[in-house]
C-alpha cells in the first residue's frame, strides 16, 4: 500500500484550513527513546512540509506530510475540548495462502 499524491494534498489542504490552530505533535528520537509529546500551533504550509511554532519554547519546526502517513510523526489537532488525530490510522488485511491462491486462480 503506498501514499497517493491525493492523499498528501488533501493532508496539506486540511492542514492548511487549520493555520493558527494548537495541535500536538508526537515524535519519537529513536528506538530506544520515549515519544516526545509538544504542544504547538500551525505557523504555514507548503509544498511538500508545514512549519510549527512551538509553544513551550520560542522556536519553529517543519515536518513533512509522508512522515504522518508513516507514522514517523503523529499530530492530533485541539477541537475546542479534546484533541483528535489528524491522519485516522489505516487497518491492513494480510492475506492468507488460500486468499492468494483463490486470487491467482
Amino acid at each position: 500500500m503506498g501514499i497517493y499524491r491525493s492523499e498528501i494534498a488533501d493532508l496539506r489542504k486540511n492542514i492548511g484550513e487549520n493555520i493558527g490552530q494548537k495541535i500536538i505533535i508526537k515524535e519519537s528520537p529513536g528506538k530506544r527513546s520515549k515519544p516526545q509529546e509538544k504542544s504547538a500551533i500551525i505557523e504555514n504550509v507548503y509544498q511538500s512540509y508545514f512549519r510549527v511554532k512551538f509553544e513551550d519554547a520560542n522556536r519553529v519546526g517543519s515536518y513533512n506530510y509522508t512522515d504522518l502517513f508513516t507514522r514517523s510523526v503523529e499530530v492530533s489537532m485541539y477541537n475546542g475540548e479534546t484533541y483528535e488525530p489528524l491522519v485516522q490510522p489505516q487497518i491492513e488485511i494480510k492475506k492468507t495462502r488460500v486468499q492468494e491462491t483463490v486470487e491467482n486462480s
